[in-house]
């Protein structure tokens, strides 16, 4: 059986690829789990105008602890399913992230 961490991301040169579903327009925006190869997200943002896009990047910015100009949206800007590009700094705290994502604190909108 394969690592969870492991599958929802990969290395691309300097770049961390995360695989996310998103869940637009929750109460606040929180990681749910990692499943089917992609991490569960929860968006405190509507799915218009990008506006869902923008938070996402935000909150995994915040929450990773880099820039937010250090998160982008590599594909899936219509789509629940993304990819997202991250730095390599934030590869130990993605790990935790995805096998342990209940023992991280909610970060509010």
């Amino acid at each position: 059986m394969a690592d969870p961490a492991e599958s929802c991301f990969r290395l691309s040169g300097n770049t961390l690829l995360l695989d996310v579903k998103v869940f637009p327009g929750a109460s606040r925006s929180e990681i749910m789990r990692c499943n089917a190869g992609r991490l569960r997200i929860a968006v405190a943002a509507p799915p218009e105008d990008g506006k869902a896009n923008v938070e996402l990047c935000r909150f995994m910015a915040k929450l990773l602890g880099c820039p937010r100009k250090a998160v982008r949206l590599c594909s899936g800007e219509k789509s629940r399913l993304k990819t997202l590009g991250l730095p390599l700094e934030v590869k130990k705290t993605l790990e935790a992230l995805t096998i342990y994502p209940e023992d991280l604190p909610t970060v509010k909108a």
